[in-house]
């Protein structure tokens, strides 16, 4: 088997396209209830192929040559699951609560490449 991080995006335009923003706050606490259990359900249903259970991502920061400065990327979460392969760590994802219940915009599935050695 093979390791994949998928790893949750975000944007405004994805928020505002779910009309999570339009919720009121008693629909959106229903809501975030919901997919709070229907995303333990999904890691429930796929225990046997999460490598590593993840969970949110918080503020960022870029360190570079020039320093440590704050940034902003649509990075909101990860997690690490195997698969035979990247279509089927993918497949794992279809119709996932980040997107079908909360506002997510996606999931990227990245294939964990072993480390050259010398």
């Amino acid at each position: 088997m093979k390791k994949f991080l998928a790893v949750f995006t975000g944007t405004e335009a994805a928020t505002e396209k779910s009309g999570w923003n339009a919720l009121s706050d008693t629909e959106r606490d229903t809501r975030t209830q919901d997919g709070i259990k229907a995303w333990h359900a999904w890691m429930t249903t796929h225990k046997d192929r999460v490598a590593a259970m993840g969970g949110p991502l918080g503020k960022t920061l870029k360190v570079a040559s020039d320093g440590i400065s704050p940034t902003k990327n649509n990075l909101c979460g990860y997690v690490l699951v195997t698969a035979d392969s990247h279509a089927d760590a993918a497949k794992l994802f279809e119709g996932h609560p980040h997107f079908s219940i909360f506002p997510g915009e996606a999931v990227e599935v990245l294939e964990c490449l072993p480390l050259p050695g010398p």
